[in-house]
Parts: structure tokens; sequence; C-alpha cells
């Protein structure tokens, strides 16, 4: 059975409106996720690179779990990113290991989603916003699945739109 790693970069997961439930659910199948929480594993930002980039290894699929924040990711997944993807091991001449490795982002917005278009009130799409990310995974030769994502946490969603979410994530996940 293919295995996905799912890199979770939420600086506040206990105030977590939606992410906390997407882990919770993942938790639930240890047989097809692993759930890595980067700001539980790293609290003072020291990354070890080795060990990120074999847990990487181990896994067949990547999925970068994070909330918006200021319409990016929160700083520790960048650094996390700058340090983990190096030269000679996510690209360059000798940089294979992200060859062919499904990867996709998973992500939690506080505004609503109509408020996400070219002619909305913040003029670009989360596709748009999140497309340096998608590059990177381009650059690195990975196949790039898209996004998962979730808007309106700070509206007070409804628990049944939450749970419907929960469930199309799994299919999400499922269908890398």
């Amino acid at each position: 059975m293919l295995k996905t790693l799912v890199i979770v970069a939420h600086p506040n997961l206990e105030t977590s409106v939606i992410n906390k439930r997407w882990i919770e659910e993942l938790q639930q199948y240890p047989e097809k996720y692993t759930v890595h929480e980067l700001y539980k594993v790293y609290p003072d930002g020291h990354i070890d690179v080795q060990q990120e980039q074999q847990l990487i290894e181990s896994h067949d699929h990547l999925v970068l779990q994070f909330p918006f924040y200021w319409f990016s990711s929160p700083p520790l997944l960048k650094q996390w990113l700058d340090e983990v993807f190096t030269y000679g091991w996510a690209y360059g001449s000798k940089g294979d290991k992200l060859q062919q490795r499904k990867v996709a982002l998973a992500v939690s917005a506080g505004i609503k989603e109509e408020d996400y278009a070219q002619e909305a009130k913040y003029r670009y799409t989360v596709e748009q916003m999140l497309s340096p990310l998608e590059t990177t995974f381009l650059y690195c030769g990975a196949d790039y699945r898209s996004f998962f994502a979730f808007y309106g946490a700070e509206h007070e969603p409804a628990a049944s739109d939450l749970e419907q979410n929960v469930q199309n994530y799994l299919r999400f996940m499922d269908n890398l």
C-alpha cells in the first residue's frame, strides 16, 4: 500500500478550526498516512534536514498542510522547504529524490472562497497564490497534484460544513 507523508505547518494548532480535524481524521488511518507536525517537532526552529529527507524518502506521496498566513505559508514551512529541498537531493544534476513523487497541498483560509477571485476583493485566486509552491515542486521534478482547500475558517463555519470538508479531504488524499 502506498503511504502519504503529511507535513503539517500550523503554528497555533490548538486554535485551529479545520486543520485539527483533518489531522484527527488522518490519524485514524496510520497504514495510509504519517502526520508530521513541524511546530511540534521543531519548536525552536532547528530542523534536522537529514531526518526530514529520510522521512520523505520513506513515503510515496507528500502533502503540505497549512493555514494561509498573510496569503502565504507559515514561516516554519518556508524554512523547512529552504533547508530540506537541497541541491543534490531535491534538484540539480543528482537531485532526484522528489522526481515523479506525487505532491499536493492542503490549505485552510480564514477568508471566504468568493473573495479569492480576480474580480473580487483580493484580486487573486488561491491557485495563483499557491503558484510559487507549485513551481517549486515542478522545478524538483515532482508530480504536483493540485490543492485542497477549506475556506471561511474565521466565519464560524457550521459543524456539518466542517465534517463534509473532512470527508472531501479524505477523498482528495485517496485520489493522489
